[in-house]
């Protein structure tokens, strides 16, 4: 079976979670021929390469989200009034509104002005000019000034609708991509979304065109993302909305919170499964308008292996010690944590609080650092020795802790401290390693837990405090607590259950055959032969000549 993977910022450029777990899916599927598309971010993940990989992989398609686009494409004046109408529909679609009423026809509008214009990419070429030019800015403006349109969208003044046009062209590359024909997307038996939004749009058109399954799987929701990332004081990178990054304006949020609405109700209405990470993300994708039947939870796959030594020796550890561990950033409330430490240390003053990084925002480690100098002033066991601040903060690879392992190993008790989660990974790997969790009510982080740990509310030092030392003070229910954990983990979070769960899905799609017309016998026609007109190469796509180790293209 030919698997086309496609993914937006991470397999197969280095960098986190999510390219993790793609790769032990096509490690763990080696019967399988994988092909990727792959759309990156930023010239620094191009820089940093790729990671090794597999026999495999037969194919690979990279293309640039971050870079300018301009493929020197002009449109003739016939091919100009199609677009207009096309980018009309679509802007009507953005624009138009959610009311109950206009909902389903904006929904429609959105659609057929999004295939419109992968239908004129398609015959005509790259649209880069186009979704910069004078009528697409005024096309923008009729939109926000008619009738139906929110609040926040009429207010739209000129620079509004330049960054948005500006931010629209780029969201909107995959339609110009050379990725649908023979070679290509076509050809494929399953295409497989590894995220929502952006990633999963050469799979809608690649079904569309060619009628290729299409399965979207989502661990963190592409939409829900958004929405915590164009917030007043979002974050700034690459992408984030505002000049050089910035926060956006509230019009230009307002009009690509709308854009990613409407594209999300459009990828969960078409694709033919749909498997989020956990029931927070199938929550949201049901509210989006996911049908249940094409719904089915698989939850991401760890390593269990990394964590084996440790989880299979519950007394390592110091039981007056709390672990911590994660990126450092606001959203995990480090703060928060530091304020219900000094509770603790009150309750229990030999307790010690380490804080292991993965990764850090300089700006916020440095704030949590002074408080914690504020807070917790150092200690000497003696008149002869140096004073040692209780709360220590090290690196995950340093030399107290070479693994994540060695950090969980530190001490029998894991907090979570968060007040935004998606699927807790560090919740996780805790749980492989054998310690009893204290985690605030976030996300996933109930659905993971089970009932192996205790959970208090998010913002409340107070409650996390008790927590604490409600298992510091019973150290044998800690043991339980975390046995528990272990259990629970292995049953539910490897890599083996998450790559089964996937071959399943595949050998699911293949049978049902997508873009089968009634009474066809399966598999009778290539999919290469339904595509009509041809596929022209914007010369910023690129492909990769020798596509991966080992593979033939």
């Amino acid at each position: 079976m030919r698997i086309g993977l496609l993914t937006e910022g991470g397999y197969p450029y280095a960098a986190g979670e999510a390219g993790l777990w793609c790769d032990r899916l096509v490690r763990g599927l080696p019967q399988h021929e994988f092909e990727l598309y792959a759309l990156s971010r930023s010239a620094e993940q191009e820089e940093r390469g790729r990671v090794p990989l597999p026999r495999q992989v037969t194919r690979v398609r990279t293309a640039p989200l971050w870079a300018p686009a301009d493929d020197g494409r002009t449109h003739s004046r016939r091919e100009r009034r199609r677009f207009a109408a096309c980018f009309g529909e679509l802007v009507r679609g953005i624009c138009g509104g959610s009311a109950s009423a206009a909902g389903p026809a904006m929904a429609e509008a959105f659609a057929a002005g999004l295939y419109g214009l992968a239908e004129l990419a398609r015959d005509q070429g790259g649209m880069y000019a186009a979704l910069r030019s004078e009528t697409a800015v005024r096309a923008l403006e009729a939109g926000c000034r008619a009738p139906g349109a929110g609040r926040a969208v009429r207010e739209a003044r000129v620079p509004d609708l330049l960054e948005f046009a500006d931010e629209l062209e780029r969201l909107l590359r995959p339609l110009s991509l050379d990725w649908y024909g023979e070679p290509g997307l076509g050809a494929v038996d399953v295409c497989h979304a590894a995220a929502g939004g952006v990633a999963a749009v050469p799979g809608l058109l690649a079904k569309r065109f060619c009628g290729v399954p299409l399965l979207v799987t989502e661990y963190g929701v592409q939409l829900r993302a958004h929405y915590l990332d164009q917030g007043p004081d979002g974050p700034a990178g690459p992408g984030a909305g505002g000049p050089g990054g910035g926060p956006a304006r509230p019009a230009v949020r307002a009009l690509l919170a709308a854009f990613h609405v409407r594209l999300a109700g459009e990828i969960y209405a078409r694709a033919d499964l749909l498997t989020p990470g956990n029931a927070h993300a199938r929550r949201w994708q049901e509210r989006c308008g996911a049908p249940r039947e094409r719904v089915r939870t698989v939850y991401p796959g760890m390593e269990a292996d990394r964590f084996a030594a440790v989880g299979e020796d519950p007394g390592c550890g110091d039981p007056d010690t709390l672990v911590w561990v994660g990126r450092v950033e606001p959203a995990k409330d480090l703060i928060g944590l530091l304020h219900a430490f000094a509770e603790v240390r009150r309750a229990a003053p030999h307790t010690r609080l380490r804080i292991f990084a993965t990764s850090a925002a300089p700006g916020y480690l440095a704030d949590c650092r002074s408080l914690a100098a504020q807070l917790f002033p150092d200690e000497a066991a003696d008149a002869r020795t140096a004073g040692e601040n209780p709360v220590g903060f090290e690196e995950v690879g340093g030399p107290e802790a070479p693994s994540a392992a060695d950090a969980y190993a530190a001490g029998r008790i894991v907090l979570l401290s968060s007040v935004i989660e998606g699927f807790p990974i560090s919740l996780v790997e805790a749980m492989l390693c054998g310690r009893a969790t204290v985690s605030t009510d976030v996300g996933a982080v109930c659905e993971v837990i089970g009932g192996t740990g205790l959970v208090v509310p998010p913002r409340n030092p107070r409650a996390l405090a008790d927590a604490c030392l409600a298992l510091l003070g019973e150290p044998e229910r800690a043991q339980r607590l975390g046995a528990a954990a272990r259990a629970r983990a292995l049953e539910l979070f490897t890599v083996e259950q998450n790559v089964s769960a996937f071959r399943e899905s595949y050998l699911w799609l293949l049978a049902r055959g997508a873009g089968r017309r009634e009474g066809e016998v399966p598999f009778a026609r290539p999919a290469e032969a339904v595509v009509p007109g041809h596929w022209t190469t914007p010369t910023w796509s690129v492909a990769d000549p020798a596509g991966a180790e080992g593979a033939a293209v």
